[in-house]
């Protein structure tokens, strides 16, 4: 029986010697490149973080203690020594454990997240509650350094030093988010964990300090020497200044040293940084050397796959990097995704008009929003799940100054195996309640690119692009991009029964709906609808009129969506027509296959063909009053 096979809760750890714990972490490693290579999943930063969480547990006790992990890529090894050994190999499946932390999945799970930078804020305000509680234990916050770039890192950081309570915060410091890190702080940090003064004066002043006397005089000596030296070599210590007993840098995969360092943390009063320097893919090599590549597995194939159409994100880049080409305003903004948003391409070719902001979504808005003031074209590409972190600066630096920026939201409607957190499913509703901004999707990968020239054309203030996660339809196009008239949609197929107004990812699926239909005799008019916000009224207005019946669908929360538009367009104009508004129902969707989620929210081609049957169709045209 493995060491792993016997770890069942978090105090079996405590079991074990050090020497054990270092099998222990082989294992660990091995199976979550075993599980990824068939499920996927965060890979590399995982791997870096195993003799980290295993000295945690050994040294703390959860769930008296609360261990906080920032964003849940680094949470593999936390969940195979917290009772879920036997389910690891369902991670990412439908039905089988998040790759995410969620707290109804285990007591162990002190904080969900899925999103970057919330790791001292959530255990600060845990360890301010226990305080006004009368609890014991102390909170534990694991934050990586990319996550560390986030402008909420450091406004928790700034609260919590001010308060004497036994806080830790662990830095889990390997040089990377999932790209390689940008920004001052990081230069910082390279310093920190490159300068070697610091780890032989310490040394030196730690055998001094064993070696004299005991006496009052001789410790205040030592520590304010200690304390000049770490401000000589550091030029200021952030962190102490911050109101942190700083610890570090410790090599965060000597499990000695962790456990070590971790005791000495229970003899210290108030907030404590811990700085642990890991390597990204450690224990395979090919991982290490290349741990942007690896941050999340390439899954195993059993058998050869067919060549598929190229990705949403990829033909946006491409398309976003020839339009630079012939227009020198257009300047790229992503927020630590210069991959996953297709923009390496635009970085080769144009680096000088290329901004990675850091794990930072606020600031990379607003950014844009300065931009644009002197004349540019910012086209901040973020994902739409994290958009969301910016609504403010969306609101009050862009739309009510009405500047140009172009917001290019990748990944939205529903993204698959990264579930609840990263879901894409709000941003119609969130957008399309602001004044002056223009929301439009694409059907497939040709009107993408017709859309992000129109995007990049347009000049009466921002506009948003949303795209879904994954490959397109495989339709070619040679032709360059055409700007495409704002607020205007295409009638794709008349029929006179009933009319299918559909966006973005859905207008295939109506497509396929109305061929079914026509099968049964029932001829529906399908419309790409192309533009949220504003709507092509007159095209609506007129098929509704025709038809007597409408049934809109989308891949947004049917609140306040694109179905809630065409419902406001038809009270406002008097039109009394059935409705049927096929959208994502009220609820969270946790991680399942995109076809599996969309068949789950009521809105796959099924759907709008009941849909259809159930409306009450009339041939004959209605009129409004």
């Amino acid at each position: 029986m493995s060491y792993l096979d016997r770890i069942n809760a978090p105090a079996d750890l405590k079991r074990l010697t050090p020497r054990e714990l270092k099998t222990l972490a082989r294992e660990i490693r091995d199976e979550v490149h075993q599980v990824t290579s068939v499920n996927g999943g965060h890979f590399a930063s995982n791997l870096g973080s195993v003799e980290l969480t295993l000295a945690l547990h050994y040294v703390f006790d959860s769930p008296t203690d609360q261990i906080v992990w920032d964003v849940g890529h680094q949470g593999y090894p936390h969940k195979l020594v917290t009772g879920r050994r036997e389910r690891f190999s369902t991670i990412r499946k439908e039905g089988g454990l998040s790759g995410f932390l969620q707290r109804e999945e285990s007591e162990h799970d002190a904080f969900g997240a899925g999103h970057a930078s919330t790791s001292i804020s959530a255990g600060f305000g845990m360890a301010m509650a226990r305080h006004l509680q009368g609890e014991p234990g102390r909170v534990i916050s694991v934050i990586g350094d990319g996550a560390l770039t986030g402008g909420m890192a450091f406004e928790a950081l700034n609260n919590a030093g001010s308060y004497n309570l036994p806080f830790l915060v662990v830095l889990n410091d390997n040089e990377m988010s999932i790209a390689p890190n940008v920004g001052a702080m990081t230069k910082y940090l390279s310093r920190v964990r490159t300068d070697e003064r610091y780890g032989k004066a310490k040394k030196q002043i730690e055998r001094l300090m064993k070696n004299a006397p005991k006496g009052d005089f001789f410790l205040d000596l030592s520590k304010r020497s200690l304390d000049a030296f770490k401000e000589f070599v550091y030029h200021t210590m952030i962190w102490e200044e911050l109101g942190f007993t700083y610890l570090g840098p410790i090599d965060g995969h000597d499990i000695d040293e962790l456990i070590e360092t971790f005791n000495q943390v229970h003899d210290l009063e108030g907030p404590v940084m811990v700085h642990a320097v890991t390597v990204k893919g450690k224990g395979f090599e090919w991982a290490e050397d290349d741990p942007f590549k690896h941050h999340a597995a390439k899954v195993v194939s059993s058998g050869p796959s067919k060549p598929s159409p190229p990705k949403y994100q990829d033909v946006f880049g491409i398309e976003l990097a020839k339009l630079a080409r012939d227009d020198e305003r257009i300047v790229a903004i992503t927020a630590a995704m210069p991959d996953g948003t297709g923009l390496l391409q635009f970085a080769e070719e144009h680096p000088g008009r290329f901004f990675d902001v850091g794990i930072a979504e606020q600031h990379a808005v607003t950014f844009a929003a300065g931009m644009a003031t002197r004349g540019l074209r910012p086209v901040a590409t973020i994902y739409s799940t994290f958009l969301q972190r910016a609504y403010d600066q969306i609101v009050h630096d862009v739309c009510i100054q009405n500047l140009p920026v172009v917001f290019a939201m990748d990944r939205s409607g529903f993204v698959g195996d990264d579930g609840r957190t990263h879901h894409g499913v709000f941003d119609f509703s969130y957008l399309r309640c602001l004044p002056n901004i223009a929301i439009m999707a694409p059907k497939d990968e040709i009107e993408l690119a017709d859309m992000l020239k129109t995007a990049i054309d347009y000049e009466d203030g921002p506009i948003a692009l949303r795209y879904p996660r994954g490959s397109g339809t495989g339709e070619a196009s040679g032709r360059a991009p055409v700007a495409l008239p704002i607020g205007r949609g295409e009638l794709i197929r008349e029929g006179a029964d009933l009319t299918i107004l559909a966006i973005g990812s859905r207008v295939l699926a109506a497509e396929r709906a109305a061929e079914i239909l026509a099968e049964r005799g029932i001829q529906a008019s399908v419309v790409n609808a192309r533009f949220v916000k504003p709507l092509d009224e007159e095209l609506i207005l007129r098929l509704a009129r025709q038809t007597g019946g409408v049934i809109t669908v989308e891949e947004n929360v049917a609140a306040g969506g694109f179905g809630s538009a065409v419902a406001e367009l038809l009270a406002r104009e008097g039109l009394h027509v059935p409705l049927h508004i096929l959208g994502i129902p009220d609820r969270f969707f946790d991680h399942a296959s995109q076809d599996a989620l969309r068949k789950q929210a009521g809105i796959d081609i099924q759907d709008i063909v009941e849909a259809a049957l159930e409306l009450p169709v009339r041939t004959t045209s209605v009129s409004g009053d």
